[in-house]
């Protein structure tokens, strides 16, 4: 039997817990008030749901978002595939140093990815809007589809494909039928994963994004700035259930074997 953990370090465990979620819970709990004011509750409704899709800025906001990560996570999942099977697969001059570039777009802040970004598309003359907002998603979701499936070709069995390949198939032959099948839940997991961190992100495409190319969060942000309305809290609650639900596939896709 294992050791049981100190009460203090259980009660400590709890609180953090507790400082992290509650708030979370709360606009859960808020976006079914029957109340226009936040803090007062005055019953049960679905009312804020409904209006949700009375509002034409939020329905272009949702396309735009939709649009973004569909695109970024199709582009970043093949290219991060590749990628990840070209650095686990061969050895080349310079393999390390790329291997520790990947990690930069995850541990560099957003407004720094954001600014360079946006000098870049200045400096090259491309117009900002929906293409500049999928590029710069690209530049960040690749990292995490890359490391995702490097992770799932460390436990993949080479022998099969080496099976394969002495029963008479050739390399593409072998790729569709044996490494892809592999591959398939540690790339579908990265594809999730960079569907999230497309859908949710607001400060690099606050940067990158033109006049008619706002997303949802960008939407969802101008209108807290014009007053908090509980309609704010029924779209955030979507927000965070299709998130949570995207994060919990791609957790248990890649803990597939």
């Amino acid at each position: 039997m294992g050791s049981r953990l100190p009460r203090w370090l259980v009660g400590v465990t709890a609180a953090v817990y507790a400082f992290l979620h509650v708030p979370i819970l709360v606009l859960v709990v808020f976006s079914f008030n029957d109340s226009k004011f936040s803090v007062d509750w005055a019953g049960f409704t679905l009312d804020w749901y409904y209006r949700l899709l009375e509002r034409p800025d939020i329905l272009r906001g949702l396309k735009a978002s939709l649009i973004v990560g569909g695109a970024s996570t199709v582009i970043s999942a093949i290219l991060g595939t590749m990628v990840a099977l070209a650095l686990a697969r061969h050895r080349f001059r310079g393999r390390t140093a790329l291997e520790g570039f990947l990690y930069v777009p995850i541990v560099t802040p957003e407004i720094v990815v954001g600014i360079s970004l946006l000098i870049l598309f200045a400096l090259v003359k491309i117009p900002l809007g929906l293409s500049t907002i999928v590029i710069a998603h690209v530049a960040f979701c690749i990292s995490f589809v890359v490391i995702v499936v490097l992770a799932r070709l460390e436990g993949m069995d080479g022998t099969l494909e080496e099976a394969a390949m002495i029963l008479g198939a050739d390399e593409v032959t072998t790729f569709w039928k044996v490494t892809v099948p592999q591959l398939w839940p540690g790339i579908l997991s990265g594809a999730l994963l960079a569907f999230t961190m497309s859908f949710d992100d607001f400060v690099i495409t606050s940067f990158v994004s033109g006049p008619g190319s706002s997303t949802l969060p960008i939407v969802v942000y101008g209108m807290v700035r014009r007053n908090v309305e509980p309609s704010i809290n029924a779209i955030s609650t979507i927000i965070l259930l299709v998130t949570t639900a995207l994060i919990y596939l791609a957790d248990r896709l890649s803990r597939e074997k």
